[in-house]
């Protein structure tokens, strides 16, 4: 009797591969056959996952896809969102951002004996990846791993974990340790020595009370749109350069000339900043970025007002989001509800929406639909790479 093998037809959302029938099985790809007994025979999109730490690293989740099958899983994920709300749009090539680009992370250390170790979690689980290779980090953040390895081992107090958060600023790599006290003259001369040496941007401890910089010797910023924004410790960046890119010209390309825009969820200014021509009203929640923000639009006399506004307790109404041309909405992953229900009331003829999460914008989707919107395309964005995370940037128009 020959043995009956099913085709792996796509990839679900949380990475497994699914058959026609319906079979699921782990780190299968588009074109895998699986077995009757659960084996996978990998296909033409299956490829050899290139790090060592994979899967067992929860920094990663589909390296075993090539690019295509990649794309299409974030397709079918953007697909099936809109489909569970009753929507259909031009869904564009997604944008994909090449291996080791990533120049913001969160990493964990702890003391396990004499090692110590430095790395991502394993997926569902608390047990740490110590990190010799990684093929998403930027060159530049992965090489701090090791001398970071030997400043906490000589700061960090045994069976204690610290969260490590890492971003490249425009002065240098920006470094975070959360949950260590570092107290002390030996340790305040090891900090200076150690970043020092590295040529960080930053080093900034947070002993529970907020980030305390230890080393700074020019204050830090991140370039938006050409306008150097002071950057706030464990600030959000979007994750990419190129994904940030590709999430800019998406928004432009929605929003055209307007000349008075609103930027919802403005956070540091990444959308604030792309319209340098137009009146831009900037809402934020979060006080540093707002405050930061504000600082950077004073200092090149643009024309921004920053409103330090929290838009799920207060949103935009709608008589005045109908004094704008153009709306910017980039919510985390929780979706604008509130905010959405008040766009969809109002008179504005250009909605940009950029978004972290499918299911929260195709609901919020659903909702400016009812309210007369047109969702003319999507332009999904692979910003995390190998990743379940997708983004994507939609245009709504009246």
């Amino acid at each position: 009797m020959p043995v009956i093998e099913d085709e792996i037809v796509r990839v679900a959302a949380r990475g497994d591969g699914v058959t026609a029938d319906g079979r699921h099985a782990a780190f299968a790809a588009p074109g895998d056959h699986l077995t009757p007994e659960g084996l996978v025979i990998p296909g033409p999109h299956h490829q050899q996952p290139p790090c060592r730490h994979f899967p067992e690293c929860g920094g990663c989740q589909l390296q075993h896809l090539d690019d295509a099958s990649w794309a299409g899983f974030i397709t079918d994920r953007v697909t099936a969102a809109l489909a569970a709300h009753g929507l259909k749009t031009e869904i564009r090539a997604p944008m994909l951002s090449p291996e080791r680009t990533r120049r913001r992370a969160t990493l964990h250390a702890e003391r396990r004996g004499r090692q110590l170790r430095l790395g991502f979690t394993e997926p569902g689980s608390h047990k740490l990846i110590d990190l010799e290779e990684c093929w998403i980090l930027d060159p530049a953040l992965f090489a701090l791993l090791n001398p970071l390895r030997g400043l906490l081992s000589a700061l960090l107090p045994g069976a204690r974990r610290v969260n490590v958060h890492l971003a490249i600023t425009d002065q240098g790599p920006d470094v975070l340790i959360d949950g260590m006290e570092a107290e002390g003259l030996a340790a305040a001369e090891a900090i200076t020595a150690f970043a020092g040496r590295h040529k960080l941007a930053r080093l900034a401890l947070d002993e529970g009370f907020g980030p305390t910089a230890r080393w700074e010797p020019d204050p830090v910023t991140i370039t938006l749109g050409g306008v150097p924004v002071p950057f706030p410790s464990g600030s959000f960046l979007q994750a990419t350069p190129e994904g940030e890119a590709a999430l800019v010209a998406a928004v432009r390309e929605a929003v055209g000339g307007a000349s008075t825009v609103a930027d919802l969820f403005a956070g540091l200014g990444t959308f604030t900043f792309a319209f340098p021509n137009a009146r831009v009203y900037a809402a934020e929640a979060a006080r540093d970025p707002i405050f930061a923000l504000k600082a950077a639009s004073g200092s090149r006399q643009l024309q921004v007002f920053a409103d330090h506004r929290d838009l799920f307790r207060r949103p935009v109404t709608a008589a005045d989001l109908d004094k704008f041309d153009a709306v910017v909405l980039d919510p985390p992953r929780a979706g604008a509800r509130e905010q959405t229900i008040e766009l969809a009331a109002s008179k504005v003829p250009l909605i940009a929406y950029v978004s972290c999460n499918p299911s929260t914008f195709a609901r919020d989707a659903e909702t400016l639909s009812q309210g007369g919107y047109r969702l003319d395309w999507i332009q999904p964005v692979g910003q995390f790479r190998w990743s379940t995370h997708v983004e994507l940037a939609a245009k709504f128009s009246r």
